[in-house]
């Protein structure tokens, strides 16, 4: 019994099983770069800088483990204004920004949550580099400031550069370097008195050979490769300030639709000023032309109106700067109001009274506006009983009042206000105002039946003002109850026949609404105004809208649709049914605010969509459940590099491996289909992999995919399957190729494609390893030495090996490196038990010169590798062998591969295969050295020993 128990302890450790508990685990994030770094380093172990050109491309990769696989978010710190990204994140694993630019530096952080534990967070800081061209500008002392710059003056050269890093300044006169001390006419203040910002050359009392070209000179010191840049002045006796002069009025008075050219002219400056022209408004018009000094803007409109202003600059003194004003003649808004008596607060029209008529339009420029009268057609001039005035445009600009006093009935007619602008070629505004017995003050009434006016959520509703008097004035409409905006967001709508029209009614829209008259187009009496009461009735708001309920058969299921808000409130009815059959229906119970359906025992019948119809007048709220006994959906379970294998040279394999999402929410899961289809193709292959046994939550399931081709990748979907039949799909996409900077899990690379799986040659060796195949590889030379084939016996396949013919001599060194392997802390302190891998790879030494393969271990931050983890001298046969090697890293490393020249040219060493997996080295070489096949002969007799004895001792 014991050995039977012993045999069976052996096969669970060799067969691999199918299933693991507990691999949920939360996230773990690092971030690598790959774009155009000028530098990457370390600070104080927790922040790393990133330092990039400014107009290189950022690219930053999130590398993340955990399951289920977690969602990745980068976001950034707020740098600049005018840097948009703190506003948004970026939802995948690599952030690329092409041509970077300086306000897009700052710290980026990459999140990774898969709601176990606390989200990760690692953060990067990117430092944008960038020179400007200097500029210099030219100052004189205060109060000493003239035309010109002359004897006895003295003179400030002032270098600004836009930078990062901090730039550095130099100044040359000439070709002389000018030095602090170097001239004795010549100060230089350092950057420690003016805040390490600018560097100023002091020229105290200009001398004849002050009079030169100076040039400041620019320095980052070249770093991330950003060279020097100048700047040349040039002094002289000439030098001055810009000085201008505009050739136009100020202001400028238009009409719309006219060209105008605006004309600067520089009088004054050495060197010459350069002109600009800007605009109050902000920037010129779109339509405008700047040639040279002079500004034009055809067809101008009101909105082109604003300063103008003409700036010349030189970098000597301050700017000179001249603006003019263009106006641009408009008149618009025409309106009129009647007062009836402004003296005995009559609301009619009286004979023997006073009536005022009062008229106001906006000009532009208000001083041009003029205004007539009209009285039937015919002007009307100021007169003792007719008296026009304009008022006073402070208090009521742009008015005009005509009073009539001691009315007669012969004053009864048509009065017209005519306004115009005194220079012409802009349109009169007049305005018709009739005075007469039928002339009546304006009422306002609410017709019956439409206070208060009920709707439904999304009708057009009219509320409606019955308006009567003569002239009709115009109603305003505002909100009575609260202060709040109107239907189209304005506090006041004007309307011209009394109706306030609302499409698309809403029930925030319900309560009273005010209509009242205003002054103008109307009487100048005290507002009539009247409410309208109007209610919004909507259906009932229900949750939930939707809900999917997953469960398997024999189990019970509860719905509740619950009643959020409704008007009117009081509910009518309920009904639930199963698809468009009635189940159950009744009065709502108020109290409650909700209704209830239970299914008490799931059968198959009781699979289908589930409708809640909750009934008031205006409608029904519906909540829908979709009661199903579909699985959830399997999640594949993700490292942050496809797991990939290799078993041959043409085809590869992949181990897939997911985790159920709630396993228990259904009925058992019997089996899996899976469906593979290769990218680029229409076909899916499908077959189904059965499940022994009830699933676990957490636990891992595997299936090795063979066959699959090199280089191409396959689109993988995987569906389980209950009694209810299939549930949810997974889908994710197998691809071929080399991990980068790879996390281990499993690693493999037989040199089939020519990147080598990121291995590279040692820079400070001898010689290269060579890829090749048998196929390709000329062996006229070399016949009795290297492979006939790769690994697999395969002519094509490729593998790696020294060429030890001339020039190569004995001792010297070919050197292969692999990529950095990650090696994860099992806790946030640092490696306290270092983690084992296996490394393995097969070898050919075949040829009497054969000399030395040593293995090496290299890990991130060792000065000089330790002695080789594994080495081998001399003649092996013409055969491959395998080799294997536990190692135990503490951080981060490589492995390397040395090759050393034997004493000839028959000394061609060749590798393939290689393999780097988690945990010890578990079965030993298939093919060992003599020494080693002699003491494992020995074990196994041993073992084989003890198996009789242990038969013997149980007969």
């Amino acid at each position: 019994m014991d050995l039977i128990i012993c045999v069976w302890g052996l096969l669970a450790l060799i067969v691999e099983g199918i299933r693991c508990q507990g691999v949920y685990a939360p996230p773990t994030v690092r971030i690598i770069h790959s774009g155009h770094a000028c530098n990457v380093e370390e600070e104080r172990h927790t922040e790393r800088v990133y330092t990039i050109r400014e107009g290189e491309t950022l690219e930053l990769t999130c590398l993340v483990t955990g399951h289920p696989r977690p969602q990745i978010r980068w976001t950034k710190t707020a740098g600049s204004v005018s840097d948009r990204f703190q506003d948004s994140s970026v939802f995948n694993e690599t952030l690329h920004i092409a041509k970077i630019l300086r306000t897009q530096g700052g710290r980026y952080y990459c999140k990774a949550e898969n709601g176990l534990g606390s989200p990760a967070i690692k953060s990067i800081r990117v430092d944008v580099y960038y020179l400007d061209d200097p500029i210099v500008t030219v100052h004189q002392s205060i109060g000493e400031a003239k035309e010109q710059f002359y004897y006895e003056r003295t003179v400030f050269l002032r270098c600004v550069a836009n930078s990062n890093p901090p730039v550095r300044y130099s100044w040359h006169r000439g070709r002389e370097v000018l030095t602090q001390g170097s001239d004795k006419g010549v100060e230089i203040y350092e950057p420690f008195f003016t805040q390490g910002e600018t560097k100023i050359l002091k020229l105290k009392n200009l001398r004849p050979q002050d009079y030169a070209n100076y040039s400041c000179i620019a320095s980052v010191r070249n770093v991330c490769g950003i060279p020097d840049r100048s700047v040349i002045f040039k002094l002289t006796n000439k030098t001055a300030s810009p000085s201008i002069k505009l050739l136009v009025e100020d202001p400028i008075v238009v009409n719309p639709g006219q060209t105008v050219s605006l004309v600067c002219i520089t009088t004054g400056g050495e060197p010459p000023p350069t002109l600009t022209w800007v605009s109050s408004n902000d920037s010129l018009p779109q339509r405008s032309v700047v040639k040279g000094g002079t500004l034009t803007l055809p067809a101008i409109s009101s909105d082109e109106a604003g300063v103008y202003s003409c700036v010349a600059s030189n970098n000597v003194g301050n700017p000179a700067k001249k603006s003019t004003t263009i106006v641009v003649r408009a008149l618009k808004k025409g309106r009129f109001w009647i007062t009836p008596d402004p003296y005995h607060n009559d609301d009619n029209i009286q004979i023997g009274r006073e009536v005022k008529i009062s008229c106001q339009v906006e000009a532009t420029p208000p001083e041009e506006l003029t205004f007539s009268w009209l009285k039937n057609g015919r002007a009307l001039r100021s007169s003792e009983r007719m008296v026009i005035t304009q008022t006073d445009p402070d208090i009521s600009p742009g008015t005009t009042n005509l009073d009539i006093i001691d009315l007669k009935f012969t004053d009864f007619g048509t009065y017209t206000c005519v306004a115009a602008l005194k220079g012409g070629g802009i349109p009169e505004i007049s305005i018709d105002v009739n005075i007469s017995s039928t002339t009546v003050p304006p009422n306002l009434t609410v017709p019956r039946g439409k206070s208060p006016l009920v709707a439904r959520e999304g009708d057009t509703v009219e509320l409606e003002c019955l308006v009567s008097g003569k002239p009709k004035p115009i109603i305003l409409w505002s909100r009575a109850d609260k202060e709040a905006p109107m239907p189209d967001g304005s506090m006041q709508m004007e309307s011209y026949d009394g109706v306030l029209r609302i499409v698309n009614v809403s029930r925030e829209m319900t309560g009273s609404y005010r209509c009242q008259t205003s002054q103008y187009n109307g009487f100048n009496v005290k507002p009539r105004e009247a409410i309208v009461e109007l209610i919004v009735q909507y259906p009932p708001t229900v949750e939930p809208v939707f809900m999917e309920m997953r469960q398997g058969l024999g189990r019970p299921v509860v719905m509740t649709c619950r009643v959020l808000r409704a008007h009117p409130s009081r509910v009518l009815r309920f009904e639930w049914l199963l698809s468009n059959r009635l189940l159950h229906a009744g009065a709502f119970d108020a109290q409650r605010d909700e209704t209830e359906y239970t299914i008490r025992n799931l059968n198959r019948d009781g699979w289908g969509e589930y409708t809640c119809n909750v009934i008031n007048e205006a409608g029904a709220g519906k909540c829908t459940f979709q009661v199903t006994g579909k699985a959830y959906a399997p999640e594949f379970y993700y490292d942050t590099y496809n797991p990939l294998w290799q078993n041959r040279p043409r085809v590869y394999g992949f181990k897939l491996q997911w985790t159920q999402m709630n396993p228990n929410a259904v009925d058992r899961i019997v089996a899996y289909r899976l469906g593979m289809k290769q990218m680029g193709l229409q076909r899916w292959w499908e077959q189904e992999i059965p499940v022994d046994g009830t699933i676990n939550k957490g636990e891992l399931m595997t299936h090795n995919l063979t066959e699959l081709i090199k280089p191409e990748s396959y689109e993988v979907r995987l569906t389980p399957i209950t009694r209810f039949g299939e549930g949810d799909s997974t889908i994710r996409i197998v691809t071929y190729s080399a991990p980068i900077n790879p996390h281990l899990r499993e690693f493999h690379c037989s040199f089939e494609e020519e990147p080598i799986c990121m291995f590279t040659q040692d820079k400070n060796d001898d010689f290269d390893w060579t890829r090749h195949s048998a196929a390709t590889r000329d062996t006229k030379y070399t016949p009795n030495t290297g492979p006939s084939g790769d690994r697999s016996g395969s002519k094509q396949g490729f593998y790696m090996y020294i060429e030890t013919s001339r020039p190569r001599k004995e001792g010297d060194q070919a050197r292969l490196l692999s990529p950095f392997f990650n090696v994860a802390p099992k806790n946030p302190y640092g490696i306290t038990n270092p983690p084992a891998y296996c490394f393995g790879f097969f070898y050919h030494m075949y040829g009497k010169h054969i000399g030395t393969l040593n293995a090496f271990l290299k890990q991130k931050g060792q000065t000089a590798s330790e002695g080789p983890v594994w080495s081998l001298s001399g003649n092996q046969g013409d055969r491959w062998k395998q080799a294997k090697v536990s190692v135990h890293p503490t951080a981060s490393f490589q492995v390397v591969i040395e090759g050393i020249r034997g004493p000839g040219i028959e000394g061609d060493i060749a590798i393939d295969d290689l393999t780097l997996e988690e945990g010890e080295c578990q079965d030993p070489p298939p093919n060992l050295s003599s020494r080693a096949q002699y003491a494992f002969s020995h074990i196994w007799l041993l073992c084989i020993t003890i198996v009789i004895t242990l038969l013997e001792g149980q007969r």
